[in-house]
């Protein structure tokens, strides 16, 4: 028994389809034709016998296609009514089919599948008019370093657009005019390796064959290498008569602009073309080592007292690279500086270093300095090995310095009364540092002759009477000191010689001072000076006394004077230690108008813990010195020695007596 869902599907098939479902029909329409339209493409599979309805074209979506295709209803032909353009659409999906006017489909859907047929119509374009390229130096020949971009249009994977490149021209065209090379498929651009033939030339000689008149040598004449490159442009092989490409390496800034050819149908003739422009620089690699403008520096002298930061010298250094960062150098100091006494200060950027003095020279210590100064790159360098670096050699010598004399005082001043004697000490002028080299002295700008120094003890006393000078006036004249040994050491120093007025009257008096002694190191105590007694001035209220030191530079440099009072002064020691002895210090009294010198003594001795003075105590009447008491000493001890000799001496005998008596002659003793 047939099942029923099995009929109703019989039933439905015949219909949904009413008829066989018919296949695609392909139609191939070439672009751009230029013939009449309609154009008759295709006859459709339409259904023989007269069927009722009308033929419907629509697109793939079952839509009416608004478009250049139409069907012949009489014929039955699909037919276009217009130029197509592949790149404007490709290919075009139709369908057919016979409907009744209330859309009931009596046949098809007929599919029809037309394609445009592509026509070498596009020309090729490079993705830009103008390529910028940068070419280092050191780029390999035959290793592509750009690619160029074309399209087209027309339709992909046929000569239409099967794309050539070619160089149609190199400016300039030095120097060689096929520097480059092109791959043609792949635009690839890369420098011709060295050897790459260029030309071949042929020549005929009329000479009978094989005869040395027709043996032919090639040579180039032109174009002649420049001065100082490092290779040919070209060469010519001078039995073959072949030109290639030599080893002459890129110039570092040179621009070359190539003109570039691309065309469609694999560069077969009638293809479509265009052109573009690549402009090449070829950029600097850093491939050149600094160096020194020269690699010695006549030795330079420096005094040992040089201050730290002085300028010694300054370098020059080069660099043949263009590129701004190729030509940073770095400097140091290879050797010769173990302690650090130099160094150097530099801009990167400059090529310009400067050697400086760090710290103090010595000449004992060192008296001369060999420096080794190197410079490197400090980008990369590219290329072989570049070596140590450039160096250059600096020698410092240094120069002993002996420094000038000193005195013990900058300058000097002294007053005495205009009645002074000719031969009167004024002053002794001294080194500073008693242990230097003996000075000599001189004086300078004496015009008045008053003055005179011993040349070697430095004392300045008075030369002649000092005729013209008046109280209150200043006499200066310069002091000049020399090495003794070193003459052209020298120091100077001004002497100012106060003019007082002459004493009208007899020195007064003093008033007589009990003895008394100042304790070294210096303790807290002074001696008291007194003006003289009986004076009707200072008796009458006129005035006190003025006390002043002598113009002597020693009691000025190790005594101090202070007024007490109008009548009396208090001298104390003005250094912490002064010799212990008797000393005689000048103390200059004034009055009013009247002048007059005093001679103070006082004794300087070590203390005890009271302030008592201890004196030296000499040698006691009776009393035997150190060398005797030595003697007894020593006197003494002998006489011990040989007594403790004789008795030892005497006991040694003694017992070897006893040991050389017989066995049987010594006394037994008794037993008990």
């Amino acid at each position: 028994m047939v099942p029923a869902w099995l009929c109703l599907l019989c039933l439905f098939i015949p219909q949904a389809f009413p008829g066989a479902q018919p296949a695609e029909v392909y139609v191939d329409v070439p672009e751009n034709y230029g013939g009449n339209f309609p154009l008759y493409l295709t006859k459709l599979p339409l259904p023989r016998k007269e069927t009722e309805g009308q033929i419907v074209l629509s697109g793939d979506s079952g839509v009416a296609a608004d478009g250049p295709f139409a069907v012949d209803p009489q014929s039955g032909f699909l037919l276009v009514t217009r130029a197509l353009d592949r790149e404007e659409q490709a290919e075009y999906q139709l369908q057919v089919t016979l409907e009744t006017e209330d859309g009931r489909v009596l046949w098809g859907p007929q599919h029809v599948l037309v394609r445009v047929k592509d026509e070498n119509d596009q020309v090729p374009h490079f993705s830009q008019a103008i390529y910028k390229v940068q070419l280092s130096q050191g780029t390999r020949p035959g290793v592509p370093f750009f690619f160029l971009e074309a399209s087209d249009g027309d339709a992909p994977g046929t000569a239409n657009s099967d794309l050539r490149f070619h160089i149609l021209n190199q400016a300039p065209s030095q120097p060689s005019a096929d520097m480059f090379q092109l791959e043609p498929q792949l635009g690839a651009l890369a420098l011709s390796p060295e050897g790459t033939k260029v030309a071949k030339l042929s020549v005929e000689d009329a000479d009978a064959p094989g005869s040395p008149n027709s043996h032919i040598v090639y040579r180039l004449l032109s174009p002649e290498p420049e001065e100082g490159a490092m290779g040919r442009a070209l060469e010519l092989d001078s039995t073959s008569g072949s030109v290639t490409l030599g080893d002459a390496p890129l110039q570092a800034g040179q621009d070359i602009l190539l003109q570039v050819l691309v065309i469609d149908l694999g560069g077969a003739e009638g293809g479509l073309s265009s052109t573009c422009e690549i402009a090449v620089t070829i950029a600097d690699i850093n491939d050149h080592a600094p160096e020194f403008t020269t690699s010695q520096i006549e030795p330079l002298s420096l005094p040992e007292d040089t201050e730290p930061g002085t300028l010694v010298t300054t370098l020059m250094a080069t660099d043949a690279d263009l590129e701004p960062a190729f030509r940073l150098m770095d400097f140091a100091i290879e050797a010769g500086d173990v302690e650090g006494t130099f160094g150097l200060d530099w801009e990167p950027d400059s090529g310009r270093v400067q050697l400086r003095l760090l710290k103090n020279l010595s000449y004992e210590a060192a008296p001369s300095h060999k420096l080794v100064v190197v410079v490197r790159s400090v980008a990369e360098p590219v290329g072989p090995d570049p070596g140590p670096g450039a160096t250059v050699t600096v020698t410092v010598l240094v120069e002993r310095v002996v420094p000038p004399p000193q005195l013990d005082q900058e300058s000097y001043e002294a007053s005495v009364p205009v009645s002074t004697p000719a031969g009167s000490l004024l002053l002794t002028i001294r080194p500073s540092d008693p242990m230097s080299n003996p000075l000599r002295f001189s004086l300078v700008n004496d015009s008045e002759g008053w003055l005179c120094i011993e040349e070697v003890s430095g004392e300045v006393h008075i030369a002649r009477a000092l005729q013209g000078a008046q109280p209150g006036d200043m006499y200066t004249v310069l002091v000049e000191a020399q090495d003794a040994d070193e003459p052209t050491l020298s120091t100077s120093a001004t002497l100012v010689v106060h003019f007082l007025k002459a004493p009208s009257a007899p020195t007064p008096t003093l008033a007589p001072e009990p003895s008394r002694h100042l304790c070294t190191p210096r303790q807290d105590r002074g001696v008291v000076v007194g003006g003289p007694r009986g004076d009707p001035d200072l008796a009458g209220g006129h005035g006190p006394y003025s006390f002043a030191l002598g113009p002597n530079p020693t009691a000025q440099r190790d005594w101090r004077l202070r007024a007490l009072n109008g009548s009396h002064a208090y001298l104390t020691l003005g250094l912490h230690w002064v010799e212990p002895r008797e000393h005689v210090v000048p103390i200059v009294v004034s009055h009013h108008d009247r002048v007059w010198q005093i001679q103070v003594r006082v004794i300087v001795c070590r203390c005890n813990v009271e302030g008592q003075c201890m004196r030296k105590v000499g040698r006691m009447k009776g009393m035997p010195t150190k060398l005797s008491a030595v003697g007894i000493l020593v006197g003494t001890l002998i006489a011990i020695g040989i007594f403790l000799i004789l008795v030892f001496t005497h006991l040694t005998l003694a017992r070897k007596k006893d040991l050389d008596q017989p066995v049987d002659s010594v006394p037994l003793k008794a037993a008990v």
